[in-house]
């Protein structure tokens, strides 16, 4: 029987899972931080949005990049390497400001460099969980791992809040740099893991590959263009709740609590996938986009700080259902030889996420914070609809229980072309 923990019984998984949850509150710790800072010495919601641009925008290009290094190199000391990067640019930062000489400018290439260390971080250290826990507790070991960034997400930004109301900005950012040592020593702790595929090609063909994959994998193209929206509409509001925030009259430490919402609302959605593990992932992942399109509404235009913080948690929710099946629907939609690839390419569309930020930002510019974010997961709800009707193979995709499908006499019917109502997924 399935319970909520059962990946905890793997040896080193929980090394790697309180590796990845420091690593994680301290990036939304730092996501909390540069848009604050941002915000604080100009006021301006473009400024704010180039902070998220900033962190988000190595996902773009470096999502394929990435993807290829993680099949193609070691993995484990790729994810180890990138900590000698962005640990001593988030402790510099902090010395900086608390010597007073802290300027804007400084603080986007700190957050671009966090950027790229979560890029190799994510594809590399996700791809090692595979290879640790195998296809039989990979769903258990995903969500648990999405519920421990959700938990950090709240954290990360509640502490940010907390931290620089008690302590000061610099501060913050030392402490954030210090979470990041503690999760480079958890994971340094864990050896080698055997790899469940062999090497891949090496050399430029290699890592196209992984971009002709668009055209040869459907499912695949389905879950990353649900992705690439929810992302793009959604998630690029995530540097401007503490300017919606801002009408409320609250501190910095109310300000953190209501972006921490986002990250409570995700741990619940992810703990109830870790639970539950329903059979129709790809079903979950998409309803979970459309309910944070949904609520998110009420955060923007809710006239009251308890009403706003409610949706925005409701909102998360449907984001806890959706990060929790988004990395393993791409991992089982390919090969296993080509999945640091396929991660690269989930990375790189999260990666419009910058683009959205961008176009979110100006949108603010003209109409104010509340009304676009209206205007964006509105639109986005309608365009992933209409893209779902077109590509819709994630809607099917269902749970690996490593059985074989009785075979039958016939095809199963179709109706208006779309797929079979079952997909069962099998590394090859």
């Amino acid at each position: 029987m399935t319970t909520t923990f059962d990946a905890l019984k793997i040896r080193y998984f929980p090394l790697i899972l309180v590796s990845g949850w420091t690593w994680n509150l301290s990036r939304w710790g730092v996501s909390f931080v540069g848009p604050f800072i941002a915000n604080d010495l100009t006021g301006s919601a473009r400024m704010v949005q180039l902070a998220g641009v900033a962190l988000w925008s190595p996902l773009l290009f470096g999502g394929v990049i990435g993807g290829w290094i993680a099949d193609r190199f070691d993995r484990r000391r790729v994810v180890i390497y990138q900590f000698f990067v962005t640990i001593p640019g988030l402790i510099l930062l902090g010395w900086i400001e608390l010597a007073g000489e802290l300027r804007l400018w400084m603080v986007y290439p700190v957050l671009f460099v966090t950027g790229i260390g979560w890029v190799f971080d994510m594809v590399g250290r996700r791809v090692i969980v595979y290879d640790l826990v195998g296809s039989e507790n990979i769903d258990n070991a995903l969500a648990l791992e999405a519920s421990g960034g959700a938990i950090a997400l709240a954290l990360g930004a509640l502490g940010g809040g907390t931290l620089i109301q008690t302590v000061g900005v610099g501060w913050a950012l030392i402490v954030m740099g210090a979470l990041q040592i503690v999760s480079f020593s958890a994971f340094a702790a864990v050896p080698v893991i055997a790899r469940m595929e062999q090497v891949a090609a090496a050399g430029a063909s290699a890592l196209l590959d992984g971009v002709r994959m668009l055209r040869t994998e459907k499912s695949l193209v389905s879950i990353l263009g649900v992705t690439a929206f929810v992302n793009f509409f959604f998630f690029s509001s995530s540097p401007l709740l503490q300017v919606v925030g801002g009408k409320f009259d609250v501190g910095p430490a109310l300000l953190g609590l209501l972006a921490a919402m986002l990250g409570i609302g995700m741990f619940g959605g992810s703990l109830a996938m870790a639970r539950y593990q329903p059979q129709r992932r790809g079903l979950m992942y998409v309803c979970g986009s459309y309910l944070a399109f949904m609520f998110m509404i009420g955060f923007a235009l809710a006239p009251w700080y308890l009403a706003s913080a409610v949706s925005l948690a409701v909102a998360a929710s449907g984001m806890g259902l959706f990060a929790s099946t988004q990395a393993v629907l791409v991992m089982d939609s390919v090969s296993e030889e080509r999945r640091g690839r396929a991660l690269g390419l989930l990375s790189s569309a999260i990666g419009v996420l910058p683009i959205g930020m961008l176009v979110l930002g100006e949108i603010a510019e003209l109409v104010g914070t509340s009304l676009a974010i209206t205007i964006s997961v509105i639109t986005g709800a309608v365009l992933m609809t209409i893209f779902l009707r077109i590509r819709p193979e994630t809607l099917y995709l269902r749970q690996n229980t490593g059985e074989e499908e009785a075979p039958t006499t016939q095809d199963p019917p179709r109706s208006r072309g779309l797929p079979p109502t079952v997909f069962n997924l099998k590394p090859v």
